[in-house]
Formats: structure tokens, C-alpha cells, sequence
């Protein structure tokens, strides 16, 4: 009989970081709304992003966004460019005619030059899909980090 020691995260690296860390209280920190419709992005952005130590609520489809009562005045809005039920920018812009001020990020495939341009003039920054890395959390950081 073998013993295997367990690896980082079969062995629960990052249930020891996340038990070894003392975050501040979720409902301290500014909300990330992440919007996707493929349930695998949004559970790994949801894990990846809480374990970057960001308070997390995720949405698979526009209406659901939508339904939110009332947006907190810190967070930022994560949002896919292609849903089944509405197009990213143009929810981003249906959020700010409601009022919602939180930044918002654009994660899209190969964003065209006209995607680009809409992003822009909305002041949404585009972080390219599958590459995120680090590119999302600190995206979400220097979004907030600007509305304070």
C-alpha cells in the first residue's frame, strides 16, 4: 500500500489559505457581480476571485442582474459581452439609465474594433476571455480603487 502525500490542491493548499487568512468581513468589502452564462467561468471566477479575497455574487443570465433591488455603492460589475438573453454593453448601459454607478468589466473572446470603441465611450475596460490571470482581479482592484 502507497502513501501519496497530497499535492497543493488535492491536499487542500487553498483550504489552508483560505483558513490561515482573516479577511475582513464579507459584507465590509466591495461586491463583485460577476454576469456569465457558462457555468464553469462563473464558478472559477466566483472561487479564484474569493479567494483573492473578494466578496462574490454571480448571475448565469442578464434578467437575474436585473432583478438586484439596489446595487451597494462599492463593487464593480463584471460582465460577459455574448448572453443568451442580452448583450453585455448594453446591459451595462440599461444598469447606468437605473442609476447603478459601479465600474463595469467587459470579459469577451477577441472583442472587435467596434466592441472595443462601445467600451470605451461606456468607460467599461475589456479583459480578454480565456486569459484572464491576473488581469480580471487587478482590473477589479484599479476599477474600485478609482471610485473611492
Amino acid at each position: 500500500m502507497s502513501h501519496r502525500k497530497a499535492g497543493p490542491v488535492a491536499g487542500g493548499y487553498f483550504a489552508a489559505m483560505i483558513a490561515h487568512s482573516s479577511p475582513p468581513p464579507a459584507n465590509s468589502l466591495p461586491t463583485v457581480f460577476i454576469l456569465d452564462d457558462d457555468e464553469a467561468v462563473l464558478n472559477s471566477l466566483s472561487f479564484y476571485l474569493r479567494v483573492e479575497g473578494m466578496n462574490v455574487r454571480t448571475f448565469p443570465t442578464a434578467s437575474q442582474l436585473l432583478d438586484v433591488a439596489a446595487f451597494p455603492e462599492s463593487g464593480c460589475l463584471v460582465v460577459d459581452l455574448k448572453l443568451p438573453d442580452a448583450d453585455g454593453l448594453d446591459l451595462v448601459s440599461t444598469l447606468r439609465g437605473r442609476g447603478v454607478t459601479l465600474p463595469a468589466i467587459l470579459i469577451t473572446t477577441n472583442p472587435t474594433e467596434s466592441t472595443r470603441r462601445k467600451a470605451a465611450a461606456a468607460h467599461v475596460v475589456i479583459v480578454e476571455k480565456p486569459s484572464l490571470g491576473n488581469a480580471l482581479p487587478d482590473a477589479i482592484r484599479n476599477a474600485i480603487a478609482k471610485t473611492h
